[in-house]
């Protein structure tokens, strides 16, 4: 066994010595007698790698332009200026290999360089636009936010998964059966995606609120029924600051798949104050009620009336709405906009003997003749009931 073995190894350190002094001696004699041409082609070569460093160079002067400010042409240059030297080296001598009367033995070592050389060079390529769109899409807080942990694990996804792939390449043009190591890959990634769904479903939900931005951290937002401030996005959960003080603690699938308020855009509160009347208010008051409460608006800084009118009769009010708008997004100066209005609002209609209702029931008593005896001066509410009004209701 071990004699066979050692006969196998020293078959097989022939082979390569044989193919190594075959390649020598067809260099050598391809040299001495094709020197004019390789000359040329090595002018050819030298030209194109000049070309091609060049275009590196002038992808760095892009780059240390627009530093500042990330666009599509500096996330390119950048892509450009990670052009290799091996890379260019091989690709120049691929091109003008075959001008050159090269041996077919020197030229498939060439081709076998090349190969390796394109497919490492392309998965840098990638990797740069890639990481620079995901860069150009989060932003300045990539680095004031956690959601530089999410790019840091996009960037370990995508040199991994690129490097992965050109690996794969180079050993299939290499004559290397690689169906069973695709296949291998297939089954233990969809092994390890089922082992970790929620991990990975959060993870993914990290990306989509980089990628989408539905809100940012210090966004106030409202989620069902809850309301605050996010302080923090992590890779698998949000951190929310409640308006009572509380932290809430939410995943991000789970937060994405809610219906969310983001009032970070707003240009403008718009504020709803609902009021009742007593039920024995004139008409002609109601009918003056909307130009009363305009008044109140006149002279005021950042607030405009929107509608005020009434919306129903209540079991012991004439309901009125009043909506007016905030021009503000802070929610301080809209509250204290709001009491303001309030209290002019109690002033002005204390001057008109406006009153406000509050619930109350009335009862009404008769005379011994029958006649309704009512709870409230008879100028200052309906027409009394008389006689004719019908007994009263048991």
């Amino acid at each position: 066994m071990t004699n066979t073995l050692a006969t196998v190894q020293g078959d097989v350190v022939d082979r390569i010595a044989q193919r190594s002094f075959t390649l020598v001696d067809e260099t050598i004699v391809w040299l001495s007698s094709n020197l004019g041409g390789i000359l040329i082609a090595a002018a050819i070569g030298t030209a194109i790698a000049l070309v091609m460093l060049g275009l590196r160079s002038l992808g760095s002067r892009v780059i240390r332009k627009g530093s500042d400010n990330l666009h599509w042409r500096t996330i390119f240059a950048r892509a450009i200026a990670r052009t290799r030297i091996f890379f260019i080296v091989l690709c120049a001598a691929e091109i003008v290999a075959e001008h050159a009367n090269t041996p077919p033995a020197l030229l498939s070592v060439v081709h076998f360089l090349f190969v390796i050389a394109a497919a490492l060079q392309a998965a840098i390529w990638a990797r740069e636009i890639i990481l620079g769109y995901v860069e150009y899409r989060v932003g300045p807080e990539a680095d004031s936010s956690t959601l530089g942990s999410a790019t840091g694990i996009i960037r370990l996804l995508v040199s991994v998964a690129l490097f992965a792939i050109a690996i794969v390449l180079i050993l299939d043009n290499l004559g290397v059966n690689v169906t069973g190591l695709i296949a291998g890959l297939g089954i233990g990634g969809i092994a390890i995606g089922l082992a970790a769904q929620g991990i990975v479903a959060d993870l993914f939900a990290a990306l989509s609120i980089i990628f989408d931005k539905p809100f940012r951290k210090g966004d106030t937002i409202r989620f069902e029924g809850n309301s605050g401030t996010v302080e923090r996005i992590g890779l698998k959960t949000t951190r929310i600051r409640s308006i009572t003080g509380e932290q809430i603690i939410v995943s991000n699938t789970n937060l994405l798949n809610k219906q969310l308020h983001n009032f970070a855009n707003l240009s403008r509160r718009r504020m709803t104050l609902t009021f009742g009347l007593v039920c024995h208010t004139k008409p002609e008051v109601l009918k003056s009620l909307p130009d009363l409460v305009r008044t109140l608006f006149e002279g005021r800084k950042r607030v405009d009336m929107i509608r005020c009118g009434m919306t129903g009769f209540g079991a012991s009010s004439l309901d009125y709405e009043l909506v007016f708008d905030v021009r503000s997004i802070d929610f301080e100066q809209a509250f204290a906009v709001r009491n303001e209005l309030c209290i002019a609002m109690l002033e002005s209609f204390n001057e008109a003997g406006i009153t406000f209702a509050y619930p109350a029931q009335t009862s009404f008593t008769a005379a011994p003749d029958g006649t309704l005896i009512m709870p409230y001066p008879e100028d200052d509410g309906p027409e009394p009931l008389g006689k004719d009004s019908g007994p009263l209701p048991a």
